[in-house]
């Protein structure tokens, strides 16, 4: 049996850089493998892209330049608001995370992102994904296929 587009599957996995420092893996989330429905773009693409046609505990490994995980990193996604903006209570630092909720009419979505400047009028934000730009190498293995 080989997956397919519409098949659910589980798939144990460690990620890493070129340089080998792993950023995630299966080990990271108590052992549970990842599952996902094909097609279903939840996850990036050429990590989906990548269990098409692979068999049941079928060990592979890829490599997924920026186009096919989070996309290149976008300059115009980098802000600078005004520091008073900026909640009183917290000391912004380089490099802080921070999770801001957009809202659209009646939906809203939270977005993480990164302070890269710090000065006394403004504060750079990037909304770029943490992700973006990077190069992603992933050990696989498909543990399930439904």
């Amino acid at each position: 049996m080989k997956v397919k587009i519409g098949d659910t599957v589980k798939v144990e996995y460690e990620g890493f850089f070129d340089n080998g420092e792993v950023f995630d893996s299966t080990t990271a989330h108590d052992g549970e493998p990842l599952e996902f429905k094909v097609g279903e773009h939840q996850v990036v693409s050429g990590f989906e892209n990548a269990v098409i046609g692979k068999e049941l505990n079928q060990q592979f490994q890829i490599r997924l330049e920026p186009e096919d995980a989070y996309g290149p990193h976008d300059p115009n996604s980098v802000h600078k608001i005004p520091r008073e903006e900026f909640p009183a209570d917290l000391k912004p630092e380089v490099g802080m995370m921070l999770v801001i909720e957009q809202t659209h009419g009646d939906h809203s979505h939270q977005i993480p992102v990164v302070i890269k400047e710090v000065n006394e009028d403004e504060i750079s934000l990037d909304f770029n994904h943490p992700m973006a730009g990077k190069t992603l190498n992933f050990k696989m293995k498909v543990v399930q296929i439904n």
